[in-house]
Formats: C-alpha cells, sequence, structure tokens
C-alpha cells in the first residue's frame, strides 16, 4: 500500500470517527462563495490527496488556487492535473505569510465580504464534512469570525510518530472542552469570512502589528498563531468544532520535530511580544508563564529524586503515594482513548511520555533563550521522499 493510498485510508476512518456534518438546508443559491487557498512549497507528493479531500467535501470549495511557492520540484503541474488553479509567487522571502499575501492581493478585491476564504496546508486532508460543519458554524453564530480544524497525525513514523498522535488526540480533547474554543487556527485548514480579513488588512499598523494593507504579517514566523491573535484582538471569536477534522503530516525524525517545535515556540513567543499585554493576549501569556514555571518545577522533581536516590531513600510509592500515582496514570490513558488500544499502551508506562515531554521542554528553553539572544529563527521544511 502506498503512502497515498495509507492517508486515504485513515482519512476515511477518522471521518467515521467523527460526527456527521449537519445537512445544508440554505436556499439554493445563497450560499456565499467559497475560495480554497492552499500554499504549497515542493508538495508534488501530497498535493494529490490534498485536493481530493477539497473536491470530495459534501459543501465543495467553489475554487481551488495552488499558491506555488519557489518551488523547485513538479508542484505546479501536478496541481493543474488535478484540476486545481495555480498562482506562481514572485520573489517571496516572507515564507508561506508571504505567499499568501501574495495570492490574497490578487484574490480579495473580487471576493464580496460575505464570501469565505479556507486557508488548508498542501500535507493535509480534510474530512469530508470539514466545509459543510465550518458553514454552518458561521451561519449559526455571527460572532465567529474564522473555523479551524482539529488536527490529527498521520500514520508512521515509529514511535515519534506515535508520541505526536497521542499529543495531538490530547489537544483535540481539550478543545471539545473548552466548548471548541480555538486558542490558534491551526495553518492545516481555517475558514475565514473575508470581510474579517478585510478588516484584519484595515488594522495592521494601528490596532494590530504587521505592514498596513496586509492579511498576513509577513514577518510573523507562525502565521496561523498571529491571524489568530490578530482576529480575535478585533472581537471575533475563534473556534474547533470537531466535525472539522484533518489529517495532517508528522515530523518523521527527532530532529525534524526539534526544528518544527523550535519554530512554533520562538513564533509564539514573538507574536506576543509583538502584541504586548491586553485582554486577549492575557491567557496566552499566563498560559506561558504556567509552562515555564512547570519546566523549573519538572527540574526540582528530578534533582529531588537524584537526591534521594544518592541518599538511598528511593523506593516505589506507598500509602497515599499510590493513589496519587494511580490518578496520573489513568488521565494519561483516559486522554487518549480516542487512539485506541495503540495510543493507550503507549500512554500507560508515563516514562516513554514523561520524555516525550523533557524533550518539548527542552525545545521551550531553547526556544526562549535564543529570542533573548535575538538569534533569527528559520522555517522548517520536511524534504520530499517517494510515495
Amino acid at each position: 500500500m502506498t503512502r497515498g493510498q495509507k492517508r486515504r485510508s485513515q482519512l476515511a476512518a477518522l471521518t467515521l470517527d467523527l460526527p456527521p456534518a449537519p445537512l445544508d438546508d440554505a436556499p439554493t443559491g445563497t450560499r456565499p462563495r467559497i475560495v480554497a487557498l492552499v500554499p504549497a512549497h515542493d508538495e508534488q507528493r501530497a498535493l494529490p490527496e490534498a485536493l481530493a479531500s477539497l473536491r470530495d467535501q459534501t459543501t465543495a470549495p467553489d475554487r481551488i488556487v495552488v499558491v506555488a511557492d519557489n518551488c523547485t520540484d513538479d508542484t505546479v503541474p501536478v496541481a493543474r492535473r488535478h484540476g486545481a488553479e495555480v498562482l506562481e509567487t514572485v520573489g517571496n522571502t516572507d515564507r508561506k505569510a508571504g505567499a499568501l499575501g501574495q495570492a490574497l492581493d490578487a484574490l480579495l478585491p473580487a471576493l464580496a465580504d460575505d464570501d469565505l476564504l479556507l486557508v488548508a496546508d498542501a500535507d493535509s486532508m480534510l474530512v469530508t464534512g470539514f466545509v459543510e460543519t465550518a458553514l454552518r458554524t458561521l451561519r449559526d453564530d455571527h460572532t465567529v469570525g474564522a473555523v479551524g480544524g482539529v488536527f490529527h497525525g498521520e500514520a508512521g513514523s515509529g514511535l515519534v510518530g506515535a508520541l505526536q498522535r497521542n499529543e495531538y488526540a490530547r489537544y483535540a480533547r481539550e478543545i471539545a472542552r473548552r466548548a471548541d474554543r480555538a486558542t490558534v487556527l491551526t495553518g492545516t485548514a481555517t475558514l475565514f469570512r473575508v470581510g474579517v480579513l478585510r478588516e484584519v488588512a484595515a488594522a495592521r499598523g494601528t490596532r494590530l502589528p504587521g505592514p498596513a494593507g496586509r492579511v498576513y504579517d509577513p514577518a510573523a514566523l507562525t502565521e496561523d498563531n498571529e491571524i489568530t491573535l490578530a482576529v480575535r484582538t478585533l472581537g471575533w471569536r475563534t473556534v474547533s468544532p470537531p466535525g472539522c477534522g484533518v489529517l495532517t503530516e508528522i515530523m518523521p525524525t527527532w530532529a525534524d520535530l526539534w526544528r518544527q517545535r523550535l519554530r512554533w515556540q520562538r513564533g509564539a513567543l514573538e507574536n506576543l511580544r509583538g502584541y504586548g499585554l491586553n485582554v486577549v493576549t492575557a491567557p496566552y501569556l499566563a498560559r506561558q508563564a504556567g509552562m515555564y514555571a512547570g519546566i523549573v518545577a519538572v527540574g526540582l522533581f528530578l534533582l529531588a529524586t537524584a537526591l534521594f536516590a544518592t541518599a538511598g531513600l528511593l523506593g516505589p510509592p506507598t500509602g497515599l503515594w499510590i493513589a496519587v500515582t494511580a490518578v496520573f496514570v489513568v488521565e494519561r490513558v483516559w486522554t487518549v482513548r480516542a487512539r485506541g488500544w495503540r495510543g493507550m499502551a503507549l500512554a500507560l508506562p508515563m516514562v516513554v511520555e514523561f520524555g516525550y515531554d523533557l524533550f518539548q521542554q527542552a525545545v521551550f528553553l531553547r526556544a526562549a533563550a535564543d529570542a533573548l539572544r535575538g538569534d533569527r529563527a528559520d522555517w522548517h521544511h520536511l524534504a520530499p521522499s517517494g510515495a
């Protein structure tokens, strides 16, 4: 079975596990236009499945435009062969945000404020009811400015892949427990109101950081996190309903994962610095403070464990500590039950996922150190591989 066949099979299974999309009961001809924008840099391998998932939507986009950014492979002919329009960037040096900026400059003038723009990654596949669920959400709640996806990791890549899939399963559960409120409009797939994007562009340079007239801040290292802060700063809600599932690429090696997460965390810190402290950023800043405080706590725990072990005082938990340990184990296993027995078996020993947590904490410390030194952060893109 090829990689593409495996991804399609996994997407079909994911679709069955999600709640069905609500039937679109809008009168014929009243639905807003939906334009799908797919930024792609050397994505000839994954692009066919991504485009197929857009065409197969129960409510399909009216246009699918692939934004080919500095491609050196066959992304452009592959996109055209699979029925997409192609817009090639010119002289873009601002990564994904710059590519999206050039595309929006060309597309937005022809769209009405009540039209919708779907930004979807070329390495991701949307469940068939994604657009319909997102469209219904926007129609039913006029305080929502954008609907993001709930991402799930594709199969493969051994232990590092399984750990990422467990992490994503817990994040999906966390969103559901927050009544679908999204703290980040994932770059894998998000449906925006065009009018909201115009508001963002108009507020740049005054209420929002970034050059005036730009929807995406070209300086943002994590454009999805930054556009979320922009949309929420303007008073719009951001949500991710469970029916908006997305199957996305995972990092296949520890080195790739390190570079990806370093960019994510560095981008988050830079975005918060750019926005400063306000009612929107306060929860994000509190979360960052809590996370770094947790790193200190883990460090003290490991130090205490080493000291007790050296003194011969370390032993298995007894009494109350047995119950405390059991609670931690049950929580770790229960929160990944959506992944089935494999995900739960990986969580059960705790020590493996604890090592994964230590890995991520090392990333967070490195990101903070780089930010304090002012070191330049780089974008990491997986090298193309065979199907």
